[in-house]
C-alpha cells in the first residue's frame, strides 16, 4: 500500500503521524511511504531521518495526497486539506465527527473511507489509541492547573504541593477513568489533596 504522511497544519500542533522507526516497519513489511517535507520537524524529526528509514520526501501536501492511498495523521482535516481528499482513500487519524458537522458531510461527499482512532476497539473493549492521548491530557491539566494558581497567572499564589509550614493544595477531579487518574496520580505526586467522585454505576470507573 502507499501510505502518506502530512504536515499538521492544526494551530500549535507538533506531532507526527509516523516515526522513522514506522516508516522502517512499513517499508520493511512491503509498503510504500511518502512523508511531506518538514512534516516531522515539529516532533524532532528531519527529513533525512526519513528518508533513512526508506520514506520518499514530497514537496507539499497536495503531492502526498495526490500519491497516498491512505493517510495517516494525527489531528483532523482542516478546511484547506478537504479539497485533497479522493474517492476511495483512506483516511486513518483522530476525528472526532460528532463536533465536525461539515467534515463529516466532506467525508461522505468525497467517498473517503475513514477510520477514527478514537474508535478503534479492542475484543475487551479496551480503546488503545485513545487511552494514550487520554493519559497525556490527565497529566499536562494537572501541570497547566498549577501553573493558573501562581499569582502571576491570576491565581490566589497556591503552591499545589505545599512546603514545610504551608498546607499543600486541594483538588477535585471528576471521574475516575483514563483522563481522571493519570491527573490524580500527578497531583497527588505533586502532595497535593485530591478528592475524585466516580459513578459506581460505572464499572471500569470502579476498576480505576
Amino acid at each position: 500500500m502507499k501510505v502518506g504522511v502530512v504536515k499538521e497544519i492544526k494551530p500549535y500542533e507538533n506531532r507526527v503521524a509516523l516515526t522513522p522507526a514506522g516508516v522502517k516497519a512499513l517499508v520493511g513489511a512491503g509498503h510504500t511511504v511518502y512523508v511531506e517535507a518538514g512534516a516531522g520537524l515539529g516532533s524532532g524529526f528531519t527529513d533525512d531521518e526519513y528518508r533513512a528509514t526508506g520514506a520518499q520526501i514530497l514537496p507539499s501536501a497536495a503531492d502526498v495526497f495526490a500519491a497516498a492511498e491512505m493517510i495517516l495523521k494525527v489531528k483532523e482535516p482542516l478546511p484547506p486539506e478537504y479539497p485533497l481528499l479522493r474517492e476511495g482513500q483512506i483516511l486513518f487519524t483522530y476525528l472526532h465527527l460528532a463536533a465536525e458537522s461539515e467534515l463529516t458531510r466532506v467525508l461522505m461527499d468525497r467517498k473517503v473511507a475513514a477510520i477514527a482512532y478514537e474508535t478503534v476497539q479492542l475484543a475487551d473493549g479496551s480503546l488503545p489509541l485513545l487511552t494514550p492521548m487520554s493519559e497525556v491530557a490527565g497529566r499536562m491539566a494537572v501541570q497547566i492547573g498549577a501553573r493558573f494558581l501562581e499569582k502571576p497567572q491570576g491565581g490566589r499564589g497556591v503552591l499545589l504541593g505545599g512546603v514545610p509550614g504551608v498546607a499543600p493544595g486541594r483538588g477535585g477531579i471528576i471521574g475516575g477513568g483514563t483522563v481522571g487518574t493519570n491527573a490524580a496520580r500527578i497531583a497527588v505526586g505533586l502532595g497535593a489533596h485530591v478528592t475524585i467522585p466516580v459513578s459506581y454505576t460505572n464499572p471500569q470507573a470502579n476498576k480505576t
